[in-house]
């Protein structure tokens, strides 16, 4: 009789044993659930820094216009604080790479060859002129690439001599001589190698 209760009595301590297992491992997997979605919440909250760190970033870079070449900014606009416009001009860019647009009639440009040397005379420096070549010769005048190119298909024509655009760019950029756009110059264009008549009397004598 004794160890028929002392055998219930083993047989409660482990249902109650066993049932606090149950409960302890319901628990554990209720926390591990609790886990998971706290996981979940801090990878979105994650996501979401991320999202947030490359929009600063880009951001930041829309704060810095980068230029293509070196040059130098002239007309600014803009100041410090405040906020552009779409399509607003802030500024203008003139870069460090010159040249000369020499509009030649298109009667001189028969013996006109990219390469042929050039001499380049200044208004501003008058007696200080400077070399160059011909860099590139326009495909057509320079009406005819215009906003606004004349029509000429009427029954009263009038022949006029148009110009065309010709490259001229330095051999050796001047650096103490400050040039920019809009400035005048006179070019002249060595269109035959051969010495002139001038250079042939002045190497006789």
């Amino acid at each position: 009789m004794q160890r028929e209760q002392q055998t219930t009595s083993t047989l409660e301590q482990q249902q109650s044993n066993r049932s606090r297992a149950e409960k302890g491992v319901a628990a554990a997997r209720a926390q591990v659930g609790s886990v998971a979605a706290q996981r979940e919440t801090a990878e979105a909250n994650l996501r979401e820094a991320e999202a947030q760190t490359k929009q600063a970033e880009l951001n930041l870079d829309y704060t810095q216009v980068a230029a293509a070449q070196s040059g130098r900014v002239v007309r600014l606009t803009a100041a410090v604080g405040q906020y552009a416009q779409a399509g607003a001009a802030l500024a203008m860019f003139v870069p460090d790479d010159i040249w000369v647009t020499a509009n030649f009639k298109e009667t001189q440009l028969a013996k006109m060859r990219v390469g042929q040397k050039a001499r380049i005379e200044i208004d501003a420096y008058p007696g200080r002129p400077l070399e160059g070549r011909v860099a590139s010769i326009q495909p057509g005048s320079g009406a005819a690439f215009s906003l606004l190119p004349p029509e000429n298909a009427t029954g009263n024509y009038v022949k006029i001599v148009q110009r065309v655009p010709v490259k001229i760019v330095f051999d050796q950029p001047p650096m103490d001589r400050a040039l920019g756009p809009g400035m005048s110059v006179v070019p002249v264009v060595r269109v035959d190698p051969g010495p002139s008549l001038y250079e042939r009397l002045r190497a006789a004598l």
